[in-house]
């Protein structure tokens, strides 16, 4: 991904660049970036695809409003990251996570192969030997939990889904991690969703991972709040 793409993203999500604005001619950009014509036009139509802008014949190139853009693309997902502050965007993130993570979980209880199950347990390992929520090795240790559970589920909808949002999930494990109130609480809330999956039983991995989404959620009002 070039710095121009980047650069570019970030005035627009940051609202630099506003909906409804036009870019700037050509000539100004390429004195801006410093960078040939061509990388120049790439650049742009990556963005065009993003769903960031949009060009009209005769009328220039507009910023398209956010509804328009594909908060998924990796770029555009790291600087909504930084930028957005709209408390729906993350609980959002929530909503999709309640509606795929128990069923991933039952999947996994009912198909994971023991290699599968040897991942989400040393991913739940991790998360015993890190120093605390609010650290990044726990963040880290926490994303790796959830995702193998999703590796596990063997459905490939699914993994499109956590490596779509993983940027976004690690973002949003950093800020519950950190408002959550008890660093035991959060290890034995996994551990039910770990031995549920790891005992053979699918509905009660449903039900765990409905539990440990809804203690997510409440943490994440609470950082929310914070701000």
């Amino acid at each position: 991904m070039t710095s121009v793409v980047r650069e570019m993203v970030d005035l627009i999500v940051s609202g630099q660049w506003s909906e409804g604005d036009l870019l700037p001619p050509e000539d100004a950009l390429l004195e801006r970036f410093g960078v040939s014509r061509t990388t120049l036009r790439e650049s742009l139509q990556h963005i065009v695809a993003a769903g960031l802008i949009r060009s009209r014949p005769r009328a220039g190139t507009v910023i398209q409003p956010q509804a328009q853009w594909n908060l998924l693309e990796p770029t555009v997902l790291s600087s909504a990251l930084q930028h957005v502050k709209d408390r729906s965007f993350y609980e959002n993130l929530v909503d999709a996570r309640s509606l795929i993570e128990p069923e991933a979980a039952a999947l996994a209880a009912r198909n994971g192969s023991p290699r599968a199950l040897a991942a989400i347990d040393a991913a739940f390992a991790d998360m015993i030997e890190s120093e605390g929520r609010d650290t990044e090795s726990w963040s880290a240790a926490d994303l790796s939990f959830h995702s193998a559970i999703i590796e596990a589920s063997d459905n490939w909808v699914y993994r499109q889904f956590i490596v779509a949002i993983r940027a976004a999930l690690m973002a949003s494990f950093r800020m519950t991690n950190r408002a959550s109130q008890s660093h035991a609480e959060a290890i034995e809330t996994h551990r039910s969703v770990y031995e549920a999956i790891r005992q053979r039983q699918p509905d009660r991995a449903k039900t765990e991972m409905l539990n440990l989404i809804a203690l997510a959620r409440e943490d994440m009002k609470r950082a929310l709040q914070a701000d």
